[in-house]
């Protein structure tokens, strides 16, 4: 077994497309892990989508042995992370495994809302940071203006920052020597009772669950009995072993090793992310400190197309919910949709990622309901609830005032584009809290309301900054607001589906937005049909679909015209008629044009 002192473990962080995965391909060639053969990009990146996309969504593992220039052999785990901000908890949870990160920065682009985000995190973690300059062969790199962006911005010392490029190679033997010689090596005892942190666990169709664990102290062999601790549920060990990146079995983990075992376990609800793993019959007195589970952010509906498709729908939920413990969902009915499920995520992207994959892995076509935020109401007997759906909001003399969640928000823009930004985060209610520049970008730091970030403020900055702007924000708090809840009438019934909460000063003209809207993607029927955007039994905007109309008077030519006049009275009554016993049927794809509004 490796000693301690030949043992590193690091986490490769980075703001999306800064070359993450690239430089783990890079290092897993150049130790050996895969033949030529086995070599394909982003071998890390296993899912479909994460290839299609060219992003990570979940942190991989790799164990490498590098035989240094000292002639020592070393035992490296790397952790790739993913980089966008909606996956954080998952860069939070490999930090905790690891002494060491990498640091990452674009030598084109400099430093980024996100790699800001994941530094903070790797110092929170204690983390002993190596900066690396990567994509140096391109004609636009500027490895020494970057070097003192990094000083300026971030506060390290990036004077001895490497220079290297992930794609072509150049540089990788001294990012290797960099980890043996600048991380710290693990501490733990091996005779000491089992201490392990549970750092991620997935289901695999033969093996049951398996947890990827970072052993502290002690060690986990086969056959061991072990407790997790949170649950105080026993398991045998079935199988241990690594990643490299192909499965690899072994005897036993000791401290500071990085590797995964399975214990016949049959779901992952029961492993729960930052648990400490330990020996049943000698267990650890003090369990390790964990992670605070993810909470979701944003709630959106999920309605099968086809009504008769629903069981499969709730089939595929929990089966996608075996391999990603951080959505969360409860059925629910609609009088317009249906049947189907309100699902919780921890941000747009997430919620994007989990409706492919539902559509791709399980072949379901799925109508979405358009995003919303918790919202906390205060009820006027003093009680608190949370409302997750429009739909389900109380009367409003029974609410005392609404909350709603905000977000601190940061912004790394151009000069150039800096007018667009801030008019466009005073336009969603925001409130500046600092505005420093670097060199020839600024850093905006906002407060601003989730509920206006959800629909489409994501776009709508890239689009204004030109794509150059890069966001990155964390949640912060609760606070209290002058919200309504503006629901959407059609032939006089109430479409439960198309209700949604807005600010009071903006809700008429998103009410009048989606009417107009509406107005054009319901078919016209034989009667007039009024669409109608209300606050309690406050009409606030209103559009009107004509009606189809047959030319009654098409034989009469000539006489009087009286005659007219009473063939054009009767088809009114029996219009009026047909208005009063008319249903309206909204087609589905109305549904999804109106839902996929945002704010244009």
């Amino acid at each position: 077994m490796t000693e301690l002192t030949h043992k590193r473990n690091f986490a490769i962080i980075a703001h999306i497309d800064h070359g993450k995965s690239t430089l783990a391909d890079r290092m897993i060639e150049f130790c050996g892990g895969l033949t030529d053969r086995e070599m394909q990009e982003q071998v890390l990146d296993s899912m479909d989508i994460e290839r299609e996309r060219g992003i990570t969504i979940k942190a991989q593992t790799v164990r490498l042995t590098y035989k240094a220039r000292n002639g020592e052999t070393y035992e490296l785990n790397l952790i790739d992370t993913p980089g966008h901000v909606d996956f954080s908890y998952e860069v939070s949870r490999s930090l905790a495994a690891c002494e060491g990160s990498l640091l990452i920065v674009d030598s084109t682009q400099g430093v980024e809302a996100q790699t800001l985000a994941n530094v903070y995190l790797a110092l929170d973690a204690d983390h002993e940071i190596v900066p690396i300059l990567n994509k140096i062969d391109l004609q636009a790199s500027e490895p020494d203006r970057i070097k003192s962006q990094i000083e300026d911005v971030i506060g390290l010392d990036a004077s001895d920052a490497l220079e290297i490029s992930a794609k072509t190679g150049l540089g990788i033997e001294d990012v290797l020597e960099a980890i043996v010689e600048r991380l710290p090596a693990p501490v733990g005892e091996a005779a000491a009772p089992l201490k392990a942190l549970l750092v991620d666990s997935w289901y695999d169709p033969y093996l049951g669950v398996m947890i990827l664990v970072r052993v502290q102290d002690g060690k986990l062999a086969r056959g061991m009995k072990v407790k997790l601790m949170s649950s105080g549920e026993v398991h045998q060990i079935d199988q241990v072993g690594v990643f490299k990146p192909k499965t690899t079995k072994v005897d036993e983990l000791g401290p500071g090793d990085v590797g995964y075992f399975t214990a016949s376990i049959k779901t992952v609800a029961e492993t729960n992310v930052g648990d400490t793993i330990t020996n049943e019959k000698n267990p650890t007195a003090e369990p390790l400190s964990g992670f605070k589970p993810s909470v979701p952010v944003v709630f959106s509906s999920l309605f099968p197309t086809d009504a008769a498709d629903f069981e499969e729908l709730r089939e595929s939920l929990a089966k996608l919910r075996l391999n990603d413990a951080s959505f969360v969902y409860e059925a629910e009915t609609s009088a317009a949709l249906g049947f189907g499920f309100r699902c919780g995520f921890l941000g747009l992207l997430h919620l994007e990622i989990v409706q492919e994959r539902l559509e791709r892995e399980f072949d379901l076509d799925l109508i979405t309901t358009a995003p919303s935020v918790v919202y906390r109401l205060h009820m006027t007997d003093g009680s608190e609830r949370e409302l997750h759906n429009p739909a389900d909001m109380p009367e409003v003399t029974q609410i005392d005032y609404i909350e709603e969640p905000w977000i601190k928000a940061t912004i790394m823009v151009p000069d150039e584009h800096l007018g667009g930004v801030l008019s466009l985060c005073t336009e969603r209610r925001g409130d500046q809290i600092e505005l420093t520049y670097a060199g020839n970008r600024a850093m905006a730091i906002y407060r601003l309301p989730l509920n206006e970030i959800v629909f489409d403020f994501y776009d709508r900055l890239k689009s204004t900054s030109r794509g150059y702007a890069s966001f990155d924000y964390q949640m912060d708090g609760y606070k209290e607001s002058d919200l309504v809840k503006v629901s959407i009438l059609v032939n006089g019934e109430l479409v439960d589906a198309l209700s949604f909460m807005a600010h009071k000063g903006q809700s008429e003209f998103r009410g009048r937005a989606i009417c107009e809207r509406l107005k054009d993607l319901i078919p016209r029927q034989l009667f007039k049909i009024a669409v109608q955007a209300a606050i309690g039994g406050k009409i606030i905007a209103r559009a009107t679909i004509s009606a189809m109309r047959k030319d009654v008077t098409a034989k009469c030519y000539g006489g009087d015209i009286t005659r007219k006049r009473k063939l054009l009275e009767k088809q009114k009554k029996g219009k009026k008629k047909m208005r009063q016993f008319g249903q309206v049927e909204i087609p589905q794809s109305a549904f999804l044009a109106a839902l996929k509004m945002g704010d244009d």
